[in-house]
């Protein structure tokens, strides 16, 4: 199981999660509140600790900007976070040789099943908003995860905090979480969260460890 953090955009982010390291750290290149410009993001990736590895959001992006953005940060890899369909993966594929994550914003188990058919490497399941393609705040649809029973490793997003951490990992064992919203205090990456998930994720991550080594023996 791994832990990305997303929504980065200040050096004292990156001075947080180098203190308090993720697996991930995403940068958002879409129009959000979260955006960062493509030389914001390679300067922050220069401070990052070698290990903690950077994940570029995208939503709908031409295909040679999303390229030539990757080229430029070193992204290691690539989320897809709006309508992208199969022919744009396969496109992408063609092009790098970054893994290529799909979201995904759950509205039912089936919207879940049409995802898992996409060429991609892992899925992102989000909550869904009509409003927005990612960032919302609310909680994904655990029970529609759970009833589509994904064969694919997935992620999960949408609404997690310190507080339904636990209950949400236990809810639908994804491969890993993904955090944003839950880790800020008025917009802003909070330092004490950041430290305080990261603490609980690896709790929560040495417990699974030990339990799936007891069903194995």
């Amino acid at each position: 199981m791994k832990l990305k953090l997303c929504g980065i955009r200040r050096l004292e982010d990156i001075g947080y999660i180098n203190e308090f390291p993720p697996d991930y750290i995403g940068f958002v290149f879409a129009e959000s509140k979260r955006q960062v410009s493509v030389e914001q993001a390679a300067t922050l990736a220069q401070s990052l600790h070698p290990g903690i590895q950077t994940v570029g959001v995208f939503v709908n992006a031409p295909l040679e900007h999303l390229l030539q953005t990757a080229e430029r940060v070193r992204l290691d890899i690539l989320q897809l976070h709006g309508d992208e369909d199969a022919s744009y993966i396969h496109a992408l594929r063609q092009r790098t040789k970054c893994p290529i994550w799909k979201a995904v914003r759950v509205t039912n188990a089936e919207s879940i099943r049409r995802a898992e058919k996409l060429p991609a490497d892992l899925l992102l399941l989000d909550s869904f908003s009509p409003a927005v393609y990612g960032g919302s705040g609310q909680i994904a649809d655990w029970n529609a995860i759970r009833g589509a029973h994904p064969q694919k490793p997935f992620f999960l997003a949408g609404g997690l905090t310190i507080d339904n951490l636990s209950e949400a990992i236990q809810a639908v064992q994804p491969a890993g979480v993904d955090l944003s919203g839950g880790i800020e205090t008025d917009g802003c990456k909070d330092r004490e969260k950041i430290r305080a998930v990261v603490a609980q994720f690896r709790a929560l991550q040495h417990r699974q460890g030990i339990n799936q080594e007891g069903r194995t023996t």
